[in-house]
């Protein structure tokens, strides 16, 4: 499967637009990391288990993203695009979408 953030995929011809797919979770941090990540943005540096916690989530919605394109019997998603939001305090969604098309 191509993943692609721009409108067409260099050297490949669109044949069929599939429309629009998505995948997305929600995640939460747990107490333990806040206390050490609070205690490191105190002091300063880069909060690695906040980093880590959202570069799984990414992954993970590209990749329920991905299986619902596949369903679809798409061999590309182009225009792919993250977005970010607050739905509980301490927890956020991330969600990766963009369109399925097929190639020639």
């Amino acid at each position: 499967m191509i993943l692609t953030t721009t409108e067409t995929v260099e050297a490949r011809e669109t044949v069929e637009v599939l429309g629009m797919v998505r995948g997305n979770t929600i995640r939460a941090r747990n107490v333990g990391r806040d206390i050490t990540q609070g205690l490191r943005n105190i002091v300063g540096g880069e909060l690695k288990a906040y980093t880590t916690l959202l570069s799984d989530s990414r992954e993970e919605a590209l990749k329920r993203m991905e299986d619902a394109a596949e369903e679809l019997g798409a061999d590309a998603v182009v225009n792919v695009r993250f977005e970010t939001s607050g739905v509980a305090n301490g927890a956020a969604e991330l969600l990766a979408y963009g369109t399925a098309v097929k190639l020639k």
